[in-house]
């Protein structure tokens, strides 16, 4: 997915297990880890001795212990065909399939959000979007570049509207 702007997490995964949180000086569990990802905060895992990242791990446990708990999983035929990638290219072409779909995923999640909100903000202010909206001024949400590519094609419409009308004026007058 897309690298926020917020700082890094740093978890140190201790022998024991333990987690520890150096930035917020306590102990966390699997769960607080999932917590700061699912808002967006980027998490980094490492093992305390050695320094070696630990993320890719520590965030498969989380998926797993997620699907025990909720009984929610992944999909079967997903499931088996990260089993099979085990060569490199099969892998890399799934990791890529799969980054790609979140992606895309995202981004429709963010048009909703947008969308929803300059609804909301309609909805809120009925007479101030119906005064923008006689007045020419598209509401302070709207994509300028889009109600502009609407104005023109309108302004289109209306001109091929108006050809007809004169055809038939002629006609009526016997001229045409």
């Amino acid at each position: 997915m897309h690298p926020t702007n917020k700082p890094t997490v740093i978890i140190k995964k201790y022998n024991d297990r333990r987690l520890y949180d150096a930035s917020a000086s306590r102990y966390v569990k699997l769960e607080d880890i999932a917590r700061m990802i699912r808002d967006g905060i980027e998490v980094q895992v490492q093992d305390a001795r050695t320094g070696k990242d630990l993320t890719y791990m520590i965030l498969t446990q989380i998926v797993v212990e997620d699907a025990r708990e909720r009984e929610t999983a992944l999909p079967l035929q997903l499931l088996r065909q990260l089993v099979q990638a085990s060569d490199k290219a099969t892998h890399d072409l799934l990791s890529w399939y799969l980054t790609s779909a979140l992606d895309v995923y995202e981004k429709a999640q963010e048009g909703v959000r947008g969308r929803l909100a300059e609804a909301k903000s309609m909805i809120s202010s009925p007479l101030d979007f119906a005064r923008n909206l006689l007045s020419g001024q598209p509401p302070p949400t709207a994509d300028r570049g889009e109600v502009d590519r609407l104005r023109h094609r309108v302004a289109e419409l209306e001109a091929q509207l108006a050809k007809p009308v004169k055809k038939r004026a002629r006609r009526k007058s016997g001229r045409g």
